[in-house]
């Protein structure tokens, strides 16, 4: 499996980078608009891939940040996104911004990219309620764990300690009174 390719950008169409190796091979790899709009051409670059390998098709996409990777390669395990779909969630929202509308449940954000529709938009909120990037602390998870085996709603839990931080002690005791202690 490639992890990344290092290389000069000999080339740049349409959210596809073509870049040249030491080794003399030219790697075609498509991108989000906001990693192609990085990129200049004759530019040396260290690039993250994630590969997809079909019966009769090899595409390698590639990423700057670890943490567009990171939801790229999220979206990927939800039934019925793509690589085409992903591409546009991530080319349209940041992993911020994707993280948020998860957290609040906010289907219209998710409806901004093209081809997401609502069904599609509350598919991906139901399912990638575990998404994480580094902006979530490990204090946070862990509140969010205790706060749902307590039997409660993720979608309630995450909307009340969004802007939350403590001990996970202080996070739980926060969740609890927003929530009312009702399941």
């Amino acid at each position: 499996m490639i992890y990344a390719i290092e290389g000069k950008v000999y080339e740049k169409n349409e959210g596809k980078i073509y870049l040249n190796t030491k080794s003399g091979i030219i790697y075609e790899i498509s991108t989000s608009l906001i990693t192609f709009s990085k990129i200049e051409k004759n530019e040396e670059i260290l690039i993250l891939i994630t590969e997809i390998i079909k019966e009769n098709e090899y595409t390698l996409y590639g990423f700057l940040n670890k943490d567009e990777k990171k939801l790229f390669d999220s979206l990927l395990k939800i039934n019925g996104v793509g690589p085409k779909a992903a591409l546009g969630i991530i080319s349209t929202l940041t992993p911020g911004e994707f993280m948020n509308a998860i957290r609040n449940g906010d289907i219209n954000t998710l409806k901004k990219v093209p081809g997401i529709g609502p069904k599609s938009a509350k598919r991906i909120i139901m399912e990638m309620g575990e998404f994480e990037i580094n902006s979530v602390n490990n204090e946070q998870t862990q509140a969010i764990i205790a706060l749902e085996n307590l039997g409660f709603k993720k979608t309630d839990v995450l909307k009340v300690l969004k802007d939350e931080n403590g001990s996970v002690e202080n996070l739980i005791k926060t969740a609890l009174k927003k929530l009312g202690g009702t399941k």
